[in-house]
C-alpha cells in the first residue's frame, strides 16, 4: 500500500471516531436534559440580581430561585444549610465535616461570589442580613440542637461590613431586663433582625429559664427587654411590625405559635397558621409572612405564606424549601 493510501484510510478512521464520539457526547447531552426535573432551568450566571423569592432547595441543599408561586426555578447557588440574602450581599451558613462541630459562615456578593468567610463553632442555626446587607447575624447551637430543651446553648455572631467589624459573640453586650442591668451567666442570645437604619435590632436572648425580645443599639452598644416568650423575632419592612414565635404549649410535638406584634402598641395576634412553626419567618413585604414547616412526601421541609394580619389560610409556597428571602 502506497503511502497516500494509507494516509486516506488513516484520515477515514479518524473521522469515524470523531463522528462517534460527537454522537455520544450529544446523546448524553441530550439524556441530561430529558431528566432534568419539570420546572428546573440550569443558569450559569446565577446570582441575586433578579426579583423572586430565593431559599435552600433541599432536594440538593443548594441555593435557589422561584419566579413567583408555582413558578419555575432556577439553580444554581451555593450549598448552605440556613440563607438569607437582601441589599447587595447573602449570608451562607453551612455545616463542616468533622468533630467538634464546626460551621463556616460565607458572606456572598449579588454574585454569590464569596467576600468573606469566618470558621465559627456550632450547628447552623440562623442568618439574617440587614436591608441594605451591610450588616449580618448568624447564630450556631454549640451545645444541644433545639431551642424546646433546657440543654441548649448558642452563640451569635454581628459582622459589619463598612468597618469590617465582627463580634463573634453578643452575650457580653449591656442588657437592660425589667429596667434594670443585667448579669448572669446563662445568657444565650439568638434569632437577629436588623432594621433599615443598620443600627437598631431585635433578638431573643434567654435567662434564668425565660425567654424575651430584646431591642438592641449597635452604636450605643446596648441591649434592653421588651417582653417575654417572643422568640426568633422579625421586623417587617416598614419597621412596625416582628413576626415571632410564641411558646403556647409544653407538647414537644407543636409547643409553637407564629404570632405578630406591632411594636407602637405592644399587642399582639396569632396568625392564621394553626401548625407549629419553629423557625425565623421571613416577611415577603408588608402584608405577608414566610416560613419552613416539615415537608410533605418526606420532604424535610416546604415553605409555606400566611398573611401577617391574622387573616387567610396559609398557602405552600415552595414544595421542598427552607429559608425564604424575598428580593423584589
Amino acid at each position: 500500500m502506497n503511502p497516500p493510501t494509507r494516509r486516506l484510510r488513516l484520515a477515514l478512521v479518524i473521522t469515524a471516531v470523531l463522528l462517534l464520539a460527537g454522537g455520544s457526547l450529544g446523546y448524553v447531552l441530550h439524556a441530561r436534559h430529558r431528566e432534568r426535573p419539570p420546572g428546573q432551568r440550569a443558569d450559569a450566571s446565577f446570582g441575586i440580581q433578579e426579583p423572586g423569592l430565593y431559599f435552600r432547595d433541599t432536594a440538593g441543599g443548594r441555593v435557589a430561585r422561584q419566579d413567583g408561586p408555582g413558578g419555575a426555578r432556577a439553580t444554581g447557588g451555593p450549598s448552605c444549610d440556613r440563607f438569607h440574602t437582601a441589599g447587595d450581599h447573602a449570608l451562607c451558613l453551612r455545616k463542616l465535616p468533622g468533630v467538634p462541630a464546626r460551621a463556616e459562615a460565607l458572606v456572598l456578593d449579588r454574585h454569590l461570589r464569596e467576600v468573606r468567610k469566618v470558621t465559627v463553632p456550632g450547628i447552623p442555626n440562623r442568618a439574617r442580613v440587614s436591608p441594605s446587607g451591610q450588616v449580618l447575624s448568624w447564630t450556631t447551637f454549640t451545645t444541644g440542637d433545639s431551642y424546646n430543651t433546657a440543654a441548649f446553648s448558642t452563640r451569635t455572631a454581628i459582622l459589619d461590613l463598612r468597618t469590617g467589624y465582627l463580634v463573634k459573640s453578643i452575650e457580653q453586650i449591656p442588657l437592660t431586663l425589667g429596667g434594670a442591668r443585667h448579669h448572669d451567666s446563662d445568657v444565650n442570645y439568638w434569632g437577629v433582625t436588623f432594621a433599615a437604619d443598620d443600627n437598631r435590632f431585635y433578638a431573643t436572648v434567654s435567662t434564668r429559664g425565660a425567654t424575651h425580645l430584646v431591642e438592641g443599639d449597635l452604636r450605643a452598644w446596648s441591649a434592653k427587654a421588651l417582653r417575654e416568650n417572643a422568640e426568633c423575632p422579625s421586623l417587617s419592612p416598614d419597621g412596625t411590625r416582628v413576626a415571632f414565635k410564641k411558646k403556647v404549649s409544653d407538647d414537644p410535638r407543636a409547643p409553637w405559635r407564629l404570632y405578630v406584634l406591632d411594636l407602637a402598641t405592644m399587642r399582639e395576634h396569632p396568625s392564621a397558621e394553626p401548625r407549629s412553626v419553629d423557625d425565623q419567618a421571613a416577611w415577603l413585604d408588608d402584608s405577608a409572612l414566610a416560613y419552613a414547616l416539615p415537608g410533605q412526601d418526606g420532604r424535610a421541609s416546604d415553605i409555606w405564606s400566611v398573611p401577617a394580619d391574622g387573616t387567610g389560610p396559609p398557602r405552600l409556597l415552595v414544595p421542598g424549601g427552607s429559608s425564604p428571602a424575598n428580593v423584589g
